[in-house]
């Protein structure tokens, strides 16, 4: 395959990830990073792809990949965090802004193995199959996953926490 026609396929499929990555990170310059490290190691292993393989759900397994490696070095690490005084002194101005921060932020409150089936099935539409292929996982660990990680998100956004546990003797 030429370099052009790799190109435009990669290209086509940018949007997806930026969306993806954002709902990963909820910063956009630090989710255009990751697109941009998944755009380069797809490249730099172009050769190694299964030309019967997907090439969206091979993008976003590297994707979530990267993702996973980051988030790991962030634990260990430390989270490095700038203030700007600015942003901090500026309610919301729309509601539907405050909204979505608030499902964002109950969507960071679940296991990443949820919320990766929710932003593959809910956001980007992604088939059961096409999850499954994506997270290397059966198509019925991606059901009970998005099944509970729903649930789970609909206990955090209607009662403001997730659901308690019960101790059981």
């Amino acid at each position: 395959m030429a370099r052009d026609d790799t190109a435009a396929l990669l290209e086509q499929q940018i949007p997806a990830l930026r969306r993806y990555a954002y709902a990963l990170v909820r910063d956009p310059d630090a989710a255009d990073d990751l697109v941009q490290d998944c755009l380069e190691r797809a490249l730099s292993r172009w050769s190694l792809r299964r030309p019967d393989g997907e090439l969206r759900a091979w993008l976003f397994a590297i994707l979530r990949n990267l993702y996973l490696d980051r988030y790991r070095q962030l634990v260990r690490r430390g989270r490095h965090v700038e203030l700007d005084t600015d942003m901090m002194a500026q309610p919301a101005t729309q509601e539907a802004g405050a909204e979505m921060g608030d499902v964002l932020a109950a969507l960071q409150q679940l296991p990443e193995e949820q919320q990766s089936v929710l932003l593959l099935v809910g956001v980007e539409d992604f088939s059961y199959e096409e999850a499954a292929r994506a997270l290397g996982l059966p198509v019925g660990t991606v059901m009970s996953r998005l099944s509970r990680g729903r649930s789970r998100l609909r206990a955090i956004l209607e009662n403001g926490r997730g659901p308690t546990l019960r101790r059981v003797k």
